[in-house]
């Protein structure tokens, strides 16, 4: 049997174009059980970053990656919500 994938959505703030978007992408994607990422850019606000994974990673992990990329989760205890 397959095994099912999860979406999760994350708000991330500071992202104003392409190259935000691909720092992103490629941070997370490094992310141990992440097998796709995708990114809602909304200039001026917070843009969506959806997570595909069979495992849901945790948060804290993200969170470090979207960190290393040089952006922040929207909100102090920003947490993803599954789709």
């Amino acid at each position: 049997m397959a095994q099912t994938e999860s979406v999760t959505d994350f708000l991330v703030t500071g992202m104003t174009c392409g190259h935000c978007v691909a720092s992103v992408i490629e941070e997370v994607s490094l992310v141990p059980g992440v097998s796709a990422v995708t990114v809602d850019l909304v200039v001026g606000a917070a843009s969506t970053v959806h997570v595909t994974s069979a495992a849901a990673p945790a948060h804290s992990e993200i969170r470090a990656a979207i960190d290393e990329a040089g952006y922040e989760l929207q909100g102090a205890g920003a947490q993803g919500s599954a789709a």
